[in-house]
């Protein structure tokens, strides 16, 4: 049984008490107040299935519907299905029939790559899905991309340029804006295209459609770094609050936030006793050892400034000459 939470806000919570959460038990249909328990509604609508499926199997020979409309397929999921064997109820077509159902096949095979649109959509959506799947990036990022990748080619900002590389430095926008951890290296990596073609199509998409990318902060490249080193969990969040601490300081303005996670690392590694060289952190961040050692110096300043106050719990001293 899952019972999910939900704050009434149209008519005031629970008439009785008034207490704004209400649990809603969907196996019996009933929403109750969380605080005295009163039952408010019990014959709440079951939108689901009225069938049970055991196995993916069964689920897809039972279901009535086809797959939602996304962005991801070239014609949005809204496709035309020709059986040209069997009618709707199962039995075997003459011959005549069988072949006038394959020249129709046929003919709407065609005409939905007719148009020259339709057939860049069908090769931009089959290299995205290629990527996502190459770097294992959920369905929302794929969708962000192809609808970012969508707007351009309605702008018409892809003619004489490579599809390849607008969808992947789509993907890469896609990327920025849902806050997923992926380099413009890797995504470029991924693709045939070069870095620098992927750079200069990303700053092009920046430009033409007027996109405010989020800042980056390094704390969310801290759980990829961590898991290369295989460092401990203490180790992780400690990185983390060192982060923190120099956010609220503004030590991190102006940084190369991978930098800034590496050493944060680093100097949580030295503090909990781990052995870890600034060479194998540096490597596993894409970063350089001098960007690490200068990361650090500014990390150290923050750290001797913060303990002299008495508000840090370790005073930690880096030995940055290894």
């Amino acid at each position: 049984m899952v019972l999910t939470m939900e704050r009434e806000t149209t008519h005031g919570g629970c008439p009785q008490c008034g207490d704004p959460k209400l649990v809603y038990d969907p196996s019996s249909g009933e929403k109750v107040c969380s605080r005295c328990g009163l039952v408010i509604a019990d014959d709440a609508i079951d939108r689901g299935p009225e069938w049970r499926a055991i196995t993916l199997e069964e689920k897809a020979k039972k279901t009535r519907t086809g797959i939602p409309t996304s962005y991801i397929y070239y014609d949005k999921g809204l496709y035309t299905s020709f059986r040209t064997n069997r009618d709707s109820r199962g039995r075997r077509l003459d011959s005549k029939i069988r072949m006038k159902m394959r020249r129709l096949k046929r003919y709407d095979n065609r005409s939905k790559l007719d148009e020259s649109g339709m057939r860049n959509l069908s090769r931009a959506m089959t290299e995205l899905n290629r990527l996502a799947e190459t770097l294992h990036l959920p369905h929302s990022v794929r969708e962000k991309a192809a609808v970012l990748y969508r707007r351009a080619l309605r702008n018409d900002l892809i003619k004489g340029r490579s599809i390849v590389g607008f969808i992947t430095a789509s993907l890469y926008a896609a990327c920025r804006l849902m806050k997923i951890p992926r380099t413009l290296r890797e995504v470029s990596d991924a693709s045939t295209q070069d870095l620098r073609d992927v750079a200069r199509t990303y700053r092009f998409i920046l430009r033409e459609l007027n996109l405010k990318m989020p800042i980056d902060y390094p704390m969310k490249f801290v759980p990829k770094i961590a898991s290369k080193i295989e460092v401990s969990r203490e180790t992780d969040r400690m990185a983390v609050k060192i982060l923190r601490e120099a956010r609220k300081r503004r030590t991190l303005i102006g940084k190369d936030p991978r930098g800034m996670a590496a050493a944060a690392l680093y100097l949580a590694c030295k503090a909990n006793d781990e052995y870890m060289t600034q060479k194998d952190i540096a490597e596993a961040a894409g970063t350089t050892e001098v960007t690490l050692r200068n990361r650090l110096r500014d990390l150290e300043k923050m750290a001797e400034q913060t303990s002299s106050g008495g508000s840090y719990e370790h005073d930690i001293r880096l030995d940055l000459t290894e």
